[in-house]
C-alpha cells in the first residue's frame, strides 16, 4: 500500500507550516517550574558557600534547608535555633514524614567543622535518609 496523492488542484492542499503549540506548552510548563523552584533555592541567611564542582541536584519545595553561619549559629530555613535540642525536635518531625524530604546543609566556608558536624550527627540520629551540602560552582565555571 503506497500513499497516493490525488489531484492538487483542489483547495485541500498540503500545509507546510510548523505547529508551535506544543513548543509553547512546554515552554510555559518550564517557566512555571522555574518560578516555583527559584524561591526555594534562595535563602536570606548570608553565608559564604564553599566552591566545589559537583553535579547539581533538584531543589524541591519540601526540602529542608539548614544554614550554619561563620559563628556557628544554626538556622532552620530563616529562623535561628537556640540549641541542639530544638534542631533535634524539628528533625524528628521531618523524619516522620512520608516521603521524607531531603535536608540541605548550607555551611559557611569560614565556619568550624564542629557546628556542621553536629547538624550532620543530629540528622543521622533522627533517621534522615538524605543529606546534601549546598556549594557554589568554582569561579572558572
Amino acid at each position: 500500500m503506497a500513499i497516493q496523492w490525488k489531484n492538487s488542484d483542489r483547495e485541500d492542499s498540503l500545509i507546510a507550516s510548523i505547529n508551535t503549540t506544543p513548543l509553547v506548552d512546554v515552554m510555559l510548563v518550564l517557566l512555571i517550574i522555574f518560578l516555583i523552584t527559584i524561591p526555594v533555592v534562595n535563602s536570606s541567611i548570608a553565608v559564604a558557600l564553599p566552591r566545589e564542582a559537583v553535579a547539581g541536584g533538584q531543589a524541591r519545595p519540601d526540602n529542608v534547608i539548614i544554614s550554619v553561619d561563620a559563628q556557628g549559629g544554626v538556622y532552620w530555613f530563616d529562623t535561628r535555633l537556640p540549641d541542639q535540642a530544638a534542631l533535634m525536635e524539628l528533625l524528628g518531625k521531618v523524619s516522620g514524614m512520608s516521603p521524607q524530604p531531603e535536608v540541605h546543609i548550607r555551611g559557611d566556608v569560614r565556619a568550624d567543622y564542629a557546628p556542621i558536624g553536629r547538624v550532620v550527627y543530629a540528622c543521622q540520629e533522627m533517621g534522615i535518609a538524605r543529606i546534601g551540602f549546598v556549594t557554589e560552582p568554582p569561579a572558572g565555571n
